[in-house]
């Protein structure tokens, strides 16, 4: 059939006419339809059988009857006449010879056009109408869309991916496949009426090479069978995964108890087929949505920002990854490295061996630790203004991860983590609390230096406790070595409260100034300050501040002074 818009008017007199073709003078309707672009090409579209997905779309929509004039083998068959036996690219060239020939050449010209590759040989895609099975998903579309909608995604952008492909189905779910390797669908047919023959189900059959598991046909009582070639497609298997885990149909108290499964997590490129068939599959069997959560990764992609991929020569094996830096550093760099529900980020072997860094860190401060005596009875103790300032910003973030663990979010609390590790505790809480942890010179009260002992044990079990999930190993080995205990067997931290006024920002950038004024002359950092000024409200933490700078005269007024 050939088409126009409705709104050109310069075809509308053709509407109902017919045209004849130049190479085998068919008559061929012509009529107004939507899918005819105006401002392509001359706005008249030849609609064929099978030239592409749009033609496939139209035929189905008019209930039209493809002729399919390509054998499975790329060659034409009977029905291209005088093209039979050529294979496309030779009938292309040869139905131009003929234009050329009989002069219905009018003009020549090269084009782009959008057409369909195999993924690994990049050969065009031709299509052919074959008998296969479908299962029924187009009257589903609203249950799906409503199951979307109801499902919580992580992160909730990926929704849409779903949304967009369950717009986009147009056609009942094709579930076989005629491929080598796949599940075989289990079938016999009777050779004589064609009548099916289903096994009893439990099973793994394989038709095409076992016999069935009857002897006769109960229609027409044939003795003869043939067994079903095809196989079912990959999502058609794997949609039932959560079935499977469910015991569904094998043990009905576990299944009411354990259903719905809480999370899928899945690859961005699968949300379209393993989550959506999943959903539909579960649904058709159950008359329910089968999950709650669902948590979509996106890419890990290569150095130049490309997918990875066996045809491209570019995947980077994960096995050598783990050889060279551990699962450790390449598990952190994972988390730290981007938000992998939100976008697609670089593999880089400088940046996943840079956060080997943190976990020496992470070990230097735990050996350190640990050089103090553990508090014998932890909670027990006053802690000063200084310790109350960093048990806040540690359960600042047992809040934090509290919440985002909960919602698959390791990015942004594990991120979070690290630099207060490595920065807020390491940088200036330790060395804050040296002296008083130490308490050589007998400056600082027992009660006071216990205090600091227990907030130094009691921030680095916290923090280990809060990042176990994505560092399990040194996590492990560090709390078994300082308590005896299996952190993996520990419950999780709960957020405390601690009340102080000591501003973070602030605080840290007094003890940076004075660093850096020592830098600055020249001076080891144990070198004697003369006189310090600090402004007044953090003169709850002076007696820390004077010992760890080596303050000679501690002052307090309205800013940061230092006199060297």
């Amino acid at each position: 059939m050939v088409i126009f818009n409705p709104e050109d008017k310069r075809y509308s007199h053709l509407k109902g006419k017919t045209a004849i073709t130049p190479v085998f003078g068919k008559e061929v309707p012509i009529n107004a339809h939507p899918m005819a672009d105006i401002e392509k090409g001359t706005g008249l579209v030849m609609m064929c059988s099978a030239g592409d997905l749009s033609d496939i779309r139209f035929f189905r929509e008019m209930k039209l009857e493809p002729v399919i004039a390509i054998n499975k083998d790329g060659t034409m068959n009977e029905y291209a006449g005088l093209l039979k036996g050529l294979n496309v690219n030779e009938a292309r060239k040869k139905v131009l010879k003929i234009l050329e020939e009989k002069k219905l050449l009018v003009k020549q010209i090269k084009t782009t056009h959008r057409t369909p590759i195999c993924e690994r040989s990049k050969d065009p895609i031709e299509f052919i109408a074959m008998p296969e099975f479908y299962l029924k998903q187009i009257k589903f579309k609203p249950k799906m869309r409503e199951f979307a909608k109801k499902i919580n995604f992580f992160s909730p952008q990926s929704r849409q991916i779903l949304l967009d492909w369950i717009d986009s189905v147009s056609i009942d779910w094709p579930i076989s496949r005629r491929r080598y390797y796949a599940t075989e669908i289990p079938l016999w047919y009777c050779k004589k009426c064609s009548s099916p023959v289903l096994p009893p189900k439990g099973g793994y059959y394989r038709p095409w090479k076992e016999k069935p598991p009857v002897k006769k046909c109960s229609k027409c009582g044939g003795t003869e069978f043939r067994g079903e070639e095809r196989v079912f497609d990959t999502w058609f298997d794997s949609s039932i995964s959560p079935l499977y885990i469910l015991k569904w149909s094998r043990d009905d108290k576990f299944f009411r108890s354990a259903f719905p499964c809480t999370l899928r997590p899945s690859g961005k490129e699968i949300i379209r087929n393993w989550g959506y068939y999943t959903i539909l599959k579960c649904y058709l069997l159950t008359g329910k949505c089968i999950f709650k959560d669902h948590w979509v990764n996106y890419h890990v992609v290569d150095e130049k920002g490309k997918k990875m991929s066996k045809s491209k020569g570019n995947v980077i094996d994960p096995k050598e990854i783990l050889d060279k830096f551990g699962a450790e550093m390449f598990r952190l760099w994972t988390v730290v490295e981007g938000d992998l529900t939100r976008t697609d980020f670089r593999c880089s072997d400088e940046r996943i061996e840079g956060e080997g860094k943190f976990l020496t860190k992470l070990w230097n401060i735990s050996r350190f630790i640990s050089m103090f005596p553990k508090p014998k009875t932890p909670g027990k103790m006053k802690p000063t203004e200084t310790d109350k300032w960093i048990l806040k910003e540690a359960n600042t973030l047992v809040k934090l991860a509290r919440e985002k663990y909960e919602k698959y979010d390791f990015h942004t609390p594990v991120t979070k983590i690290k630099h207060f590790l490595w920065e807020t505790f390491a940088s200036h809480y330790i060395e804050m609390v040296k002296s008083r942890a130490y308490n050589q010179e007998r400056t600082f009260s027992r009660g006071e230096q216990d205090a600091a002992l227990e907030t130094l044990y009691g921030v680095l079990e916290t923090m280990l406790k809060l990042l176990a999930p994505v560092l399990p190993f040194i996590a492990y080995r560090i709390y078994m070595d300082i308590w005896g205990r299996d952190i993996h067997s520990e419950k999780f931290p709960v957020e405390q409260s601690y009340k102080t006024g000591i501003p973070t920002a602030e605080l840290l950038d007094i003890n940076s100034r004075i660093w850096k004024a020592k830098k600055d002359r020249g001076l080891s950092l144990k070198a004697d300050i003369q006189q310090v000024t600090i402004p007044e409200g953090f003169r709850c933490v002076g007696e820390d501040l004077k010992q760890a700078h080596h303050i000679k005269e501690l002052r307090y007024g309205k800013k940061l002074e230092i006199i060297l």
